[in-house]
């Protein structure tokens, strides 16, 4: 519509604070609204549309950014009484990219202390807004879910991007490691760190991507390969392509009914359009758990050893909490554990090979948004894990391994609660994890659903 002048970026950054002026008291998505700035920046986008210098599919688009993304004229909270008066010099590599393909940036979005998740910040679900959000990206999950942005920015250490795109019914993604820059975004383990898009369906996905994704010198863990065409063959359908399923590990007890059928569902849909479902076993999973926490725990201590001893009372006790108890974690620990997630990369691959899989697909989550009292006080009908380990029980195993992991909407459960199911790719595969992901999307309605903010909510 913007190419074909039937509407101008000025009134997609209007309509866009206009929405944020309706939401942002109910759901609490952002922290910072750069109104003036995408006004700016929108009216230039027009001029530069208008004389045909298009920067490609991102230009003139509001997108929202989660605030652990450095922007040289904001500044970087990080949801922390301990960055306060930090204001980074320079934009961070993903911003960079976003701006240079002409996108608009709106605003930040709220993030967990440091995306530690261990507080609680004030973004609400709007579906519920007794239920947990998500994940520390559940501000950028909320924008897009409420339509307070066209697309968001997020990252994943355990699945803080795929996790509140269940919950919110939206398309996530965490690509491959290194696919997409760090540089300029606060850390929480700099070996499990993602950035990634959180949009409305699986093509906004790939667009955003492609605008935010190759090699950057700045950041050690970038990757020097080539980036695709994300959205060559996007239309091409699955057939003839074999889909993994671990049951053990992922439809194991703890899954919950609702989650399990809108599963199956997908499964099957997939195989009608004339995928091939192969049962595999993998069962070094089971101790993905372990081995991240004990990565993440050692990693986010040492990111925050020299600000953890300066400014210890600005942090949150909870997140001070757990940041000094990694330090008590032995480099034995940690090389145990970096070893272990050597052996799951390890057989990951194998298992893809053996199978020839093009992916492997589950649930996103074992469970649909639990209650904010359950979080405190876990029901008796619990699994074994607490619930908070059960949200991420689905996710730690990409992280670990690198692969591309997408998380699609695919049901609502009895309660009326969104539905995720996570298509796990080869490392630098997203084009077929989104090509069969849009395939499943385009024969089922889940991705048009939205949450009801008619009635005022506090």
């Amino acid at each position: 519509a913007l190419l074909e002048g039937r509407i101008r970026s000025i009134d997609l950054v209007e309509a866009t604070l206009a929405r944020i002026a309706d939401t942002d008291s109910q759901v609490h998505a952002y922290v910072a609204v750069f109104a003036e700035q995408a006004r700016q920046a929108a009216r230039q986008a027009d001029r530069e549309i208008a004389v045909g210098r298009l920067r490609g599919p991102l230009h003139g688009i509001p997108i929202a950014v989660k605030d652990l993304c450095h922007l040289r004229d904001a500044p970087t909270g990080a949801g922390s009484r301990a960055m306060t008066g930090f204001a980074p010099g320079f934009d961070a590599t993903v911003v960079r990219r976003l701006l240079d393909a002409g996108a608009i940036i709106v605003g930040k979005t709220v993030t967990h202390e440091f995306a530690y998740g261990v507080n609680t910040p004030p973004t609400r679900n709007p579906w519920d807004p007794a239920r947990y959000p998500g994940g520390s990206s559940a501000g950028s999950g909320v924008a897009v879910a409420v339509r307070s942005a066209f697309g968001a920015i997020g990252t994943d250490t355990g699945g803080s991007i795929r996790i509140p795109a269940a919950i919110e019914g939206i398309v996530g993604l965490k690509p491959t490691y290194g696919r997409v820059s760090r540089h300029g975004v606060v850390s929480l383990g700099t070996s499990l760190d993602h950035v990634g898009p959180m949009t409305r369906t699986v093509e906004d996905n790939a667009i955003l991507l492609q605008a935010i994704a190759g090699h950057d010198p700045l950041d050690f863990g970038s990757a020097d390969v080539p980036v695709p065409d994300f959205r060559a063959g996007l239309h091409d359908g699955v057939d003839g392509m074999a889909i993994g399923v671990d049951r053990a590990y992922f439809f194991y007890d703890g899954v919950t009914e609702d989650v399990r059928r809108a599963s199956e569902d997908a499964l099957d849909t997939l195989r009608g359009l004339g995928a091939r479902i192969v049962d595999v076993r993998l069962p070094e999973l089971a101790i993905s758990s372990e081995t991240l926490m004990t990565i993440m725990a050692a990693e986010a201590s040492a990111y925050h050893r020299r600000r953890l001893r300066e400014r210890p009372g600005d942090y949150d006790p909870a997140t001070r909490l757990s940041l000094e108890l990694g330090e008590f974690i032995p480099a034995t620990h940690y090389l145990v554990a970096q070893r272990a997630r050597a052996v799951i990369r390890g057989r990951m691959a194998n298992l893809f090979r053996a199978h020839h899989l093009d992916a492997m697909v589950s649930p996103t989550m074992p469970m649909t948004a639990a209650l904010l009292t359950d979080l405190i006080q876990p029901r008796p009908d619990w699994p074994s894990e607490t619930p908070m380990l059960s949200c991420i029980h689905h996710s730690f195993s990409a992280n670990l391994t690198g692969q591309p992991a997408l998380s699609v909407p695919c049901g609502v459960s009895a309660e009326g609660q969104p539905i995720g199911v996570q298509f796990l790719g080869r490392p630098f595969d997203e084009a077929t994890i989104f090509r069969l992901a849009r395939a499943y999307e385009a024969t089922t309605p889940w991705t048009a659903l939205k949450p009801d903010l008619s009635t005022e909510r506090s």
